[in-house]
């Protein structure tokens, strides 16, 4: 921060102090500014791992799921498994008992030998009586062959539902296995992404204690400069600088950026606010210069250029800004009166306004800025005094 000083050696020597205090600060403010940049960083890291541990559960939530799917899918085959296998061993009961029926049929059949129709025919005295007895006795006879026939295509089906049951259980366990391997695959990533997070948080919590020292140790160097500032400020006011010099037309067609050190101030008066000093009331620091004047005094444009901007301004009362070419402006603030509208060409040197306290000031005279490409510049680094 640049401070211009003619003041006593009090004041140079709290001046000296204040700079270094001042430097000291900006380095503490760097490396504020380094540990904060570096805890975004961080927490952006921090963002990125937990999205990546957000995926990891979900992708085990869903796992789980597919297992829990997977293993209803396997009870449900072993229930549809151990019912095909009940229902064969009656079928197979069933058709042992039939087996066994017809066994003992075909036995007596085999003793009887070609007698049994005639014995038939002895016993009966009723011929038709007799036929309907060798016709129901033939019924019988196909239908538990039918019925055996049926039982072993109930038996053949069963059979091959079994076997495709117990291959689609064999089926079903492969992917269990697999399903179980990926999920402890996911959980071990998720506990390193977990220690991952854990360690990044460890790192924020370090910065942010280390940022929190550093902000206290600059609160106590700014006070420190402020209150040195507060000194050179007061022992400035009781040595003034005093402008005598304004504009006049021997700058005119020259671009701005070649006048650093040959401007002249737009009024006579005295400097009574600083650039980069403390304004009044504390909080902020002037972003440019205030010349006490008297109310009705001719401010004069610094430089050739054109109005860009001519009304009341709330904090700076009846303003005018001067566009110079070159990403360059200059700013006249509190005036009592402005002579140019927007659009208007000024040369150097001509009276553009006149001094006054509009906006609230309670000081006559000239608040006066130079900007460029929006940042302001020290108006004394530009000017020549007289």
């Amino acid at each position: 921060m640049l401070l211009i000083l003619l003041v006593t050696s009090h004041a140079a020597f709290a001046a000296t102090a204040g700079g270094a205090r001042e430097k000291e600060l900006r380095e503490l403010r760097g490396r504020i500014e380094a540990l904060q940049k570096g805890l975004a960083d961080a927490e952006g890291t921090k963002e990125e791992a937990a999205d990546a541990l957000k995926d990891s559960e979900r992708a085990i939530s869903e796992a789980n799921r597919v297992l829990r799917n997977l293993g209803r899918q396997s009870r449900n085959i072993n229930r549809e498994l151990a019912e095909i296998r009940a229902k064969s061993r009656a079928q197979e009961a069933t058709l042992r008992a039939q087996q066994a029926r017809i066994g003992r049929l075909l036995y007596r059949q085999y003793v009887g030998g070609e007698a049994e129709p005639l014995k038939l025919l002895l016993n009966r005295e009723d011929p038709e009586q007799i036929a309907r007895d060798l016709h129901y006795f033939g019924y019988i006879s196909r239908a538990r062959v039918q019925l055996i026939a049926e039982l072993r295509a109930n038996l053949a089906r069963l059979d091959a539902l079994a076997r495709e049951a117990e291959q689609q259980s064999a089926e079903l366990e492969q992917v269990t296995r697999k399903q179980r391997e990926q999920r402890q695959r996911l959980a071990q990533e998720r506990r390193a992404r977990n220690r991952v997070l854990a360690s990044i948080s460890r790192d924020i919590q370090r910065q942010r204690r280390e940022i929190r020292t550093l902000k206290r140790d600059e609160n106590r160097l700014a006070r420190l400069v402020e209150e040195l500032s507060r000194l050179v400020a007061r022992e400035r006011r009781s040595a003034r600088l005093r402008n005598e010099r304004v504009p006049d037309g021997s700058t005119d067609g020259k671009a701005f950026r070649e006048l650093k050190g040959r401007l002249s101030l737009p009024v006579r008066g005295e400097l009574a606010g600083h650039f980069g000093s403390p304004r009044s009331g504390g909080g902020t620091l002037w972003k440019g210069v205030f010349i006490t004047a008297r109310a009705g005094d001719n401010v004069r444009a610094i430089a050739g250029g054109r109005v860009v901007f001519a009304d009341w301004l709330r904090g700076f009362g009846n303003l005018m800004i001067i566009d110079h070419g070159g990403a360059y402006m200059s700013l006249y603030a509190n005036n009592e009166a402005l002579y140019r509208q927007v659009g208007d060409t000024i040369r150097s040197g001509e009276t553009i306004a006149t001094v006054g306290n509009s906006g609230g000031n309670p000081d006559s005279g000239l608040y006066f800025e130079l900007r460029h490409q929006g940042k302001p510049l020290d108006p004394l680094g530009w000017v020549d005094l007289k």
